[in-house]
């Protein structure tokens, strides 16, 4: 189907412009620290061989190319993600490891004219920066056939996930909170905490099942306690307020790099930093089948 793609969003630009290469100089801890998250559910996800299944916010690839090995040579895997240097190296990555039934397209889910057509639509980490939850669950709603399933995972709340929510507080005893005008990246990781919003936003786009299961565990952020702290000034809520503060973060940075480094380092573990986290694996399904 071809159309002309609609204006990307103030959100998907931001991705592109300004945060896809803070990502990729962090890949090995965005797609392998943090892999727990994945790892663990996908270990437990029922998938007939053959299946067609969607990927939203497939960034490097990792979880498409799990799948798409998990549905075999007759199944396919559509990884969607808005960022198309992510893609480039996504399929880089399929094709070095000899996966051929993995299609990698950069777009916006919000707006992409999906068909019935896929038996589960999977996404980690990625359903929490919608820029309209509820349109964006409509339209995979849109792209599953009747009885397909969503799976997807979000973090639960930051006072549940100290990888986050120390450093920030760390930031917040130097700098100011972003301003309501700060440039963001999409309602953020924790949007999706609350079970009964998410809930209520899955009815309104018309999937039942609803369900939620709790998958705490270590995430490794960081191979050394300055590659963490460096990390954590340039991503997730730390790196927000850091970014946001501009030239008075710039002033104050050794005092808060060496802040940072004094509260990361108890958390290390033969030179890793490793610390908690917590996330919802959500499922649900769309009315219909067999």
């Amino acid at each position: 189907m071809n159309q002309t793609p609609p204006a990307a969003s103030e959100y998907v630009e931001f991705w592109n412009d300004t945060l896809a290469e803070k990502f990729d100089r962090f890949q090995n801890i965005l797609m392998n620290g943090l892999s727990y998250h994945s790892r663990v559910p996908l270990d437990h996800l029922s998938l007939a061989p053959g299946s067609r299944i969607l990927d939203v916010g497939c960034g490097w690839g990792d979880t498409a190319i799990a799948l798409a090995r998990r549905t075999g040579p007759r199944g396919e895997v559509l990884g969607l993600d808005c960022v198309e240097q992510f893609l480039e190296d996504a399929r880089r990555r399929a094709a070095a490891e000899g996966i051929d039934n993995v299609t990698f397209v950069a777009a916006d889910v919000e707006r992409y004219p999906f068909e019935p057509e896929y038996d589960l639509c999977f996404s980690r980490f990625g359903m929490m920066f919608f820029e309209h939850p509820v349109a964006a669950m409509r339209n995979v709603h849109k792209a599953l056939k009747p009885g397909g399933e969503l799976m997807f995972i979000v973090w639960r709340d930051i006072a549940d996930n100290p990888w986050l929510g120390l450093p920030k507080q760390v930031v917040l005893d130097f700098l100011p909170p972003p301003g309501e005008d700060a440039r963001t990246c999409g309602p953020g990781p924790f949007s999706m905490a609350n079970p009964e919003v998410v809930t209520q936003q899955l009815e309104i786009a018309g999937f039942e099942a609803i369900a939620f299961e709790r998958n705490d565990g270590p995430v490794e952020v960081g191979d050394s306690v300055e590659n963490a702290m460096r990390f954590q000034l340039a991503l997730g809520p730390a790196g927000e307020v850091f970014r946001e503060a501009g030239e008075e973060a710039e002033r104050q940075r050794p005092e808060i790099e060496e802040a940072l480094r004094q509260a990361l380092a108890p958390y290390e573990q033969d030179g890793r930093i490793v610390m908690g986290s917590s996330s919802w694996t959500i499922t649900a399904r769309k009315p219909g089948g067999a």
